[in-house]
């Protein structure tokens, strides 16, 4: 059972930071978490407005690195605040002040996005960056005066890892930009590295049914963004262009698309396969394609609208592959990261053959979307018959 003094207490301004039980019974995200994941999708907003008009006007390579370097800033601040919360949550007035920082440092870095792509200019984004991630030292130092033995030392491996990270990103800005490309990789792998070095001895404690939760609650966030960028793409086509026959194909299928994407990745859950931290760090380092295929999406629906008006300057081909290829990667991650641990037989093979026909839909120029969106339906509609059919 969970102690009384490992609960969030409303009625105390400044407690203890304990580490919380993993069998706590009625787990759930926060207001705070989740006003947090809602600030977040601001910075993968801008990140997927960028890569849009990166690839419509055919700066693919550059449009592509700069979106998978802004997302990993996004998603490695959300996916470490969302573990340390699921164990060290305690809602008191310090701890709501340094998340509240944390939102602050991703509105800075999302300010920063559209100069990262247009010149490069890393300023902005990575002070954003280091906000975010010094805020989180805080928590983590926060957490070792609580605690004592091998948590403590986990928490300031945590602490210290974070900071000599947050030195390096210092360092980068320093440096000429014909180099920055090389050292870009090197401090991201030593960010993917502080957890190894940290939980080595120790492991933090966190939850499965709030960690599940979590992650869909951003994925499900995400998706919204997805749609609410096409829908304004579509919205903006119309009011210029007045393109309804070349723009309603795209709209259904886009629609069928994210509608698809929401029911595969909410069709089982998926805590109970949780029950490792190899397991859950795989899985939860998995979800970086997850959400920025989901997020990437939304960037092709607007370049296929673009295409559709006579804005876009690249093939049909090219524009409709925006969709599918992130589409394809969806699909299959979250087979990789859901669906095989949940089904048998026949069904396992309904996602890997998805993704292959959406790639195949690239090839229909134009019509692409809507027959993505067709198969992706078409993969919902089985998966539920070869359910009915175990059932």
């Amino acid at each position: 059972m969970t102690s009384e003094a490992a609960l969030p207490d409303p009625d105390r301004v400044v407690r203890r930071m304990v580490p919380r039980s993993r069998s706590e019974p009625h787990r759930a995200a926060t207001p705070l978490e989740l006003f947090f994941d809602l600030c977040f999708v601001v910075a993968v907003a801008q990140a997927g407005a960028q890569l849009a008009h990166a690839v419509a006007e055919d700066h693919l390579s550059t449009g592509l690195v700069g979106y998978l370097f802004a997302f990993f800033a996004i998603w490695w601040a959300w996916m470490n605040f969302t573990w340390f919360a699921s164990a060290y949550d305690v809602d008191d007035v310090p701890y709501r002040i340094t998340t509240l920082v944390q939102i602050t440092g991703v509105l800075i870095l999302a300010a920063g996005v559209p100069r990262m792509f247009d010149g490069r200019d890393l300023v902005l984004s990575v002070v954003g960056y280091v906000v975010m991630r010094l805020a989180m030292v805080t928590q983590w130092l926060r957490a070792a005066r609580s605690e004592s033995g091998g948590a403590r030392t986990m928490a300031l491996r945590y602490a210290a890892g974070i900071t000599v990270c947050q030195v390096g990103w210092g360092v980068l800005l320093l440096l000429p930009e014909n180099v920055r490309p090389y050292v870009i990789p090197l401090g991201i792998l030593a960010e993917l590295s502080v957890p190894v070095f940290a939980e080595r001895h120790t492991q933090s404690t966190w939850h499965p049914h709030h960690i599940a939760e979590r992650y869909g609650l951003f994925t499900l966030i995400v998706l919204g963004e997805t749609v609410s960028a096409a829908t304004v793409a579509i919205q903006a086509a119309l009011d210029e262009h007045e393109a309804l026959g070349e723009l309603l194909p795209i709209a259904a299928g886009g629609i069928l698309l994210c509608f698809s994407a929401w029911w595969i990745y909410f069709a089982r859950p998926i805590h109970e396969h949780l029950r490792s931290n190899r397991r859950a760090f795989l899985w939860g380092y998995g979800h970086y394609l997850v959400l920025g295929s989901a997020a990437a999406i939304g960037a092709g629906l607007e370049v296929a609208v673009e295409y559709a008006v006579g804005q876009a300057h690249i093939s049909a081909e090219a524009a409709t592959a925006a969709v599918t290829v992130p589409g394809a990667v969806y699909l299959v991650t979250v087979w990789l990261l859901h669906s095989r641990h949940t089904k048998r037989g026949a069904a396992q093979a309904v996602l890997p053959v998805a993704a292959a026909a959406l790639l195949v839909c690239t090839l229909a120029g134009e019509a692409g979307v809507l027959l993505a969106g067709l198969v992706a339906a078409a993969a919902v509609a089985t998966g539920l018959a070869l359910h009915a059919r175990e059932g």
